[in-house]
């Protein structure tokens, strides 16, 4: 399972009585399914199933590759791009194979040499087999009501305690993190090899969402408004990848055991419990989030490309018509798959407003070795279908207030910019828009005339190209410097997009010049980085 803007829900957290933990994870034999998540970025997540055991796609076709099948949508059409089919692309039925996969064969060797005290079926002591522990959709436990959606206020009265725990857990593992999500992917592959075929063939960055996706909620439990935006992203983004309630568990199996192994200074039966409570909310809420989504949107929508342009030699402009209405706001961003990739997924914004004809567009650029982003630059023609995920992203327009809008878009991070501006002028609202729009030349503003087109059309709108390297009749230098060389921006909100470097370099410079945090909009960073390639 995985996360982004919106992440998947958490479940209530759940009691229990925590049963002394190894400090050597071993590498369980039989034990039950383990619940897989990777993150989107801007991207690829497992899907997770609702209770009516039917799924939608947001981010759509797992990174693992699965494959939808088609299924009949409620209006009779012929395909409700829902149910993945059971074709493996991997088996990784022997250990090696999974360590290997995992990226980390000595690990996983040297857990199979030494199991850990303990190791078998987990008996009625074990965390994994205590009620609530990502008990499937519907399953609650005996005596326990079940709990509202987007019910955080029940979170445990220990919840802080909880988090100082996981807190000390995380400081521990930090130094040595690569060695931990190898190790955790050893595990999960070994002990559930039918969710290898959930994760793409070459796991790359990609291998790491899953993992991180886990620790970023488990460091934010006591912040409950947050961990729910997030869980609930994540939740809905999964269905793209086939995630159903039943592989949580296992997912939760492996994060325990790779915190047992790595973690022994801090990890003990309190940690445990602490890492069980927190856990059983995390899953339970991607759960929960899946379920609502599916009442009303598919888990992934397929795309027929229908124009695509060459801007510079490593700058494309895509447009495509999706299968069925998608319905997005300015601002955000989509995750997709080409046909060349299965089950990669990266994340794109749109490049525009919602259009009356319902075409999207995108802009990409190639990055070296990127799979995607090569694709659809060099590859991609009309009449070839890609799949889109559910958007996400919270950077939009709030257009109950009369603020400006401060914009420092760098290179294809013009696109979502572009998207604002023109929501702006469809609403009709006379607020001022600075544009501050960065490239490393002049040659490097493949939309510049988009964009002077747009002020001389709107007298509200500002834009100033902003070069860092090379001559130019603009401005020139780092693009957060040029704009405090303008102002006051008080009244102002702040959108930024772009390479994760500008990103921190940006905030960092509005923060300076007295913009508060909660009026400077971005993409989250994770995502920024899972978008490239």
């Amino acid at each position: 399972m995985a996360p982004a803007s919106r992440a998947a829900g958490l479940a209530s957290a759940t009691e229990r009585a925590a049963a002394p933990s190894p400090a050597s994870p071993s590498v369980p034999a039989g034990r039950p399914s383990v619940p897989t998540d990777h993150p989107a970025a801007p991207a690829g997540e497992p899907r997770a199933a609702a209770r009516s055991g039917t799924l939608e796609g947001a981010g759509q076709t797992g990174p693992d590759g699965l494959r939808p099948v088609p299924a009949r949508r409620p209006d009779g059409g012929p395909e409700a791009n829902r149910s993945p089919d059971a074709t493996r692309v991997s088996d990784a039925s022997s250990f090696s194979d999974a360590a290997r996969y995992a990226g980390g064969a000595d690990i996983a060797l040297r857990a199979a040499a030494v199991p850990p005290p303990g190791a078998g079926e987990p008996g009625p002591g074990s965390p994994l087999s205590r009620p609530g522990f990502g008990s499937p959709l519907g399953e609650e436990p005996a005596g326990r009501a079940a709990r509202p959606a987007g019910a955080f206020a029940d979170l445990p009265e220990s919840a802080s305690a909880d988090t100082q725990l996981i807190r000390r857990t995380l400081s521990e593992i930090e130094p040595i993190s690569d060695k931990v999500t190898s190790y955790f992917y050893a595990l999960l592959f070994l002990n559930h090899p039918e969710l290898r075929e959930m994760f793409p063939a070459a796991m790359d960055a990609q291998r790491d969402r899953l993992f991180k996706a886990l620790l970023t909620s488990a460091r934010h439990a006591d912040e409950p408004a947050l961990l729910e935006e997030y869980l609930t992203h994540l939740g809905r983004g999964h269905r793209k990848y086939g995630t159903q309630p039943e592989h949580y568990p296992a997912v939760g199996e492996s994060l325990l055991g790779a915190l047992a192994r790595y973690a022994p200074n801090t990890w003990g039966e309190a940690a445990e419990a602490a890492w069980v409570r927190a856990y059983t909310t995390i899953s339970q809420t991607m759960i929960d989030a899946a379920a609502e989504n599916e009442l009303h949107a598919p888990a992934w929508w397929q795309a027929e490309i229908v124009h695509h342009e060459l801007r510079t030699p490593d700058i494309a402009v895509v447009t495509v018509r999706p299968d069925q209405p998608y319905p997005f706001r300015a601002g955000q961003y989509t995750s997709l798959e080409t046909p060349w990739w299965p089950r990669v997924w990266r994340h794109y914004s749109f490049a525009s407003a919602p259009r009356s004809d319902g075409l999207l567009s995108f802009h990409v650029k190639a990055v070296p070795a990127g799979w995607v982003s090569t694709s659809l630059v060099h590859h991609a023609n009309p009449g070839d279908v890609i799949k889109l995920g559910a958007p996400a992203g919270s950077m939009v327009v709030d257009h109950e207030t009369d603020n400006g809008l401060l914009c420092l878009g760098g290179g294809t991070g013009i696109a979502p910019i572009k998207a604002l501006v023109e929501d702006v002028a469809v609403h009709g609202r006379q607020r001022p828009v600075e544009v501050f729009y960065g490239a490393r030349s002049d040659h490097d503003l493949y939309d510049i005339e988009t964009m002077t087109r747009l002020a001389r059309e709107h007298p509200w709108l500002s834009v100033r190209p902003v070069i860092s390297d090379g001559p130019t009749s603009g401005l020139r230098g780092p693009l957060p410097d040029a704009v405090r060389k303008y102002g006051p921006w008080n009244a102002f909100d702040a959108y930024l997009s772009g390479p994760p470097g500008l990103i921190r370099s940006g905030v960092s410079t509005l923060r300076g010049i007295g913009i508060p945090r909660h009026r400077i909009r971005h993409d989250s960073l994770e995502e920024l980085v899972g978008a490239l390639g």
